[in-house]
């Protein structure tokens, strides 16, 4: 049967200094210098030198019979061999505990610029995205990992008393871990989701089984073996490729006691019914951005749409997916030079790029149901992309957006087509009057995922106006407002879900990796001359 140990005392581990996490970089005692193997770069990795994904079980890295065969996202080619577990597969799993100064090697490692760089362009490979979009990720869980460094994870568990009601009685709050947990992360993020969720599973005191989409878990095995050189022990966590299914089947046979899940609305729906709600989600979002009514710097708020709504290939859980755009922002430029922003947009530098989860016919599907409401129009894309070699099951299309009038995507027969979240460069545009800011307010209420927004505005009765009538969990207002951002100094997660999850902050990692316990000391003394009284 398939289960999970419990906790074991922290430990402390002597320094590693040698870098050899996976035969890619050498480090020199000496020069504190990173030396790459050409020959095991991330841009090496092709159909003609394919790359590895192993299972990290009870320490030990395994190489089951079945792999998948993952393509190259740009040309189509075979590139990576995923070696997944299937239901038959399903062993025993390991412990945890992690120290301050395992986060404080790792993030050092993360800063050197070999290192960087690599991880950098490993996640290019896999989703692909410009290199200063990869490489915020790396930088934010470089930067998450100094957060934690020396006894910040001890200051985690920080526990409060409260004196009793005689002499030897106190309570005590205590943060407890779960035990046994398991990790779902999406293809979108392939390092800083997985890394700040694993670690603050592991900072809280469990242990956890981790699982990363296999079109990307290359990136976390790699990121598994520098922590392992930084003192992680081997059987701190387990790390398993596999599909869906076999992942259902764990999940109900080991029973963890939580499990943290990122990704699709539908499957994080289907997993808290059959985990009979023992789960955190940070699942999709349909994420809106408001323009009040003070029209100002439209240069700078155009490039901040165009960066909310097309980096990254619009595969942000917090894209911008529709604008509502006061009367006076439409007798602005604006639209117009959103336009060119996105026309700047190129395959080339990745600036867009191929989107991995939905096909290019079911783009354009979208786009043609959403010209058929009333009043609609292309605002500008709405095209296949040209001149590549993306393959047929991903798709590829210039930066799209549609325009849509309030009054019908308020219709009943229009909403659900119309907030359907479209994981790609793709969003809604509506314009609004000042009597039309209720009608606004309830198109947000009505939406089921409230997990980004801005209000970009400088009027501050607007803004409270918005804010105290909506309840987006990562919510930026004023002028500079915008959707994405997602930096680990603040939190980043839905509200309005009992079973949201946040990521980045202390609050975050102690309401997803623990859970409060109240223990109540009574140690007398008691009175000598106490007698037993009569019954109540």
């Amino acid at each position: 049967m398939y289960r999970l140990k419990g906790c074991r005392e922290l430990r402390k581990r002597a320094p590693q200094i040698a870098l050899n996490w996976f035969s890619t970089f050498s480090f020199s005692r000496s020069t504190h210098s990173v030396s790459f193997d050409p020959i095991i770069t991330a841009e090496d990795i092709s159909g003609s030198k394919p790359a590895a994904v192993q299972n990290l079980v009870q320490g030990n890295w395994t190489r089951p019979s079945n792999w998948t065969t993952i393509v190259d996202p740009l040309n189509g080619e075979p590139f990576i061999s995923v070696f997944e577990v299937d239901e038959r597969g399903l062993q025993v799993c390991n412990t945890y505990l992690m120290l301050g100064d395992i986060s404080a090697k790792a993030a050092h490692l993360l800063s050197l610029p070999k290192i960087s760089d690599f991880f950098t362009k490993l996640i290019q490979r896999v989703s692909p995205k410009s290199y200063q979009q990869a490489y915020g990720e790396v930088y934010v869980t470089q930067k998450f990992l100094e957060n934690f460094s020396g006894d910040q994870v001890r200051f985690l568990a920080r526990s409060f008393a409260v004196p009793g009601n005689h002499l030897g009685q106190q309570s005590h709050g205590f943060r407890w871990p779960y035990g046994p947990v398991a990790i779902i992360t999406p293809f979108n993020f392939p390092l800083e989701i997985p890394v700040l969720q694993l670690m603050g599973a592991l900072y809280m005191g469990n242990k956890p089984v981790l699982k990363v989409d296999s079109k990307v878990s290359i990136v976390m095995e790699k990121m598994l073996r520098l922590l392992h050189e930084c003192g992680l022990p081997r059987e701190d966590v387990d790390f398993i490729n596999c599909d869906g299914n076999t992942m259902t089947k764990l999940l109900l046979e080991a029973k963890p006691r939580m499990t943290l899940f990122t990704g699709s609305s539908r499957i994080a729906e289907k997993l808290a019914v059959d985990l009979k709600g023992r789960i955190k989600l940070e699942d999709a979002g349909f994420d809106w951005k408001i323009l009040g009514p003070d029209v100002q710097e439209v240069d700078y708020v155009a490039w901040v749409c165009d960066h909310d709504a097309y980096a990254c290939s619009g595969q942000k859980c917090s894209a911008q997916s529709i604008l509502f755009m006061h009367e006076n922002w439409g007798r602005s430029p604006l639209l117009d030079t959103i336009k060119k922003h996105a026309a700047r947009r190129q395959l080339d530098d990745l600036t867009v790029g191929p989107v991995l989860t939905v096909n290019t016919e079911a783009l354009l599907l979208h786009k043609n149901k959403l010209l058929k409401i009333p009043g609609s129009k292309l605002l500008f894309g709405g095209k296949a992309l040209t001149n590549h070699s993306i393959p047929a099951i991903y798709g590829a299309i210039e930066p799209t957006a549609v325009f849509v009038p309030l009054e019908e995507i308020l219709k009943d027969d229009n909403y659900e087509l119309v907030t359907k979240e479209i994981f790609g460069p793709f969003q809604i545009v509506t314009e609004y009057k000042d009597n039309q800011l209720p009608m606004v307010l309830n198109a947000l209420e009505k939406m089921h995922a409230h997990l980004t927004a801005a209000v970009v505005s400088n009027d501050v009765l607007f803004l409270q106006e918005v804010i105290g009538k909506s309840v987006n969990g990562t919510t930026y207002v004023g002028l500079r407002a915008r959707t994405t951002g997602a930096p680990q100094n603040h939190w980043f997660g839905p509200a309005g879900d009992p079973r949201g999850a946040g990521i980045g902050t202390p609050e975050a990692i102690k309401l997803v990796w623990s859970c409060h316990r109240e223990i109540i000391y009574d140690v007398g003394p008691i009175a000598r001359n106490w007698q037993i009284p009569r019954s109540t």
